[in-house]
């Protein structure tokens, strides 16, 4: 109500700034009847957007608060440019480049935080994450995006603790969104089982097994495929569908499970590592010539 209340109040007072500037007795009134629409029209647009912002669908991801924060600071510096300009006339470039001076000495002292904010920035334009997306930083840091703040961006791990990184740091690593586009993804785990098996009845009994996981989806169904022979015995990839990365360690513990079952129902046994012995003479020694 405040935005809506100062826009019509600058009306109101841009009608009859005529009369005021006659009442007053100074074209200063004018100016600042301009000043004040200009920047109650900044605050008008700046609440439209968060409005907006807030009133997105459920089921999209929400918009982070540094992103409307940013367009409201945009909003206010055109209307502070555009107030500077009324004030000052021919003289702003000058006002202009000499504030550019010293944001400039002011940029250099504290060039981390300026760093941690523009890329605070750019999180907010490029949007990699958002809040409640389940995010790993380079393989380092996973957790949910709780916060994304002009210098960092604060995660809740799965241990029910928060991690804070500075947003330049976050840009210099890989991001891993496991909620974007979708919040379920394909994971997968690795099973070794012995040469003697046939891997069309490795595969099958494989299939079988993470088909009865409960906590996995249906849809896409899971799939088994035999990725590499080695030394130990013939690798399988079984793949299935998570719901979201909140259940990954419930989903990975079930599928573990059912396929052990499976495996141990068909009477399949892990690898075993397989040592050859040669049994046989030693090559005589060849003979050593002694000098006396």
């Amino acid at each position: 109500m405040v935005g809506p209340l100062v826009v019509l109040l600058s009306m109101l007072a841009a009608r009859h700034f005529v009369e005021l500037e006659r009442l007053v007795g100074s074209p200063v009134v004018g100016e600042v009847v301009q000043a004040a629409i200009y920047f109650s029209l900044a605050l008008l647009a700046s609440r439209i957007v968060k409005i907006i912002f807030a009133r997105s669908p459920k089921k999209r991801r929400r918009v982070p608060k540094l992103l409307a924060d940013l367009i409201t600071a945009a909003f206010f510096a055109a209307a502070f440019v555009a107030t500077a300009g009324i004030f000052l006339g021919d003289s702003i470039g000058g006002v202009l480049a000499g504030s550019g001076l010293m944001i400039a000495v002011l940029g250099f002292a504290v060039r981390n935080v300026v760093a941690d904010v523009l890329s605070g920035v750019a999180f907010g334009l490029d949007a990699p994450f958002r809040i409640g997306d389940w995010v790993d930083f380079d393989g380092a840091v996973k957790g949910q995006v709780v916060e994304i703040g002009w210098r960092t961006t604060r995660l809740l791990r799965r241990d029910a603790t928060y991690m804070i990184l500075p947003n330049s740091q976050i840009a210099r690593q890989r991001i891993t969104n496991y909620s974007a586009p979708r919040r379920h993804y394909r994971a997968q785990i690795s099973v070794v089982l012995d040469h003697e098996i046939e891997v069309a009845v490795a595969r099958q009994v494989l299939l079988d097994g993470v088909k009865l996981a409960t906590f996995i989806l249906d849809d896409p169904s899971p799939d088994v495929r035999a990725v590499s022979f080695g030394l130990d015995g013939i690798t399988y990839a079984v793949r299935y569908w998570v719901p979201s990365f909140a259940e990954d360690i419930d989903c990975r513990d079930d599928v573990l499970q059912c396929i052990d079952s499976a495996l141990r129902r068909a009477g399949i046994d892990g690898p075993r590592r397989h040592f050859r012995f040669n049994v046989g003479e030693l090559p005589a020694a060849a003979p050593t010539d002694v000098a006396i």
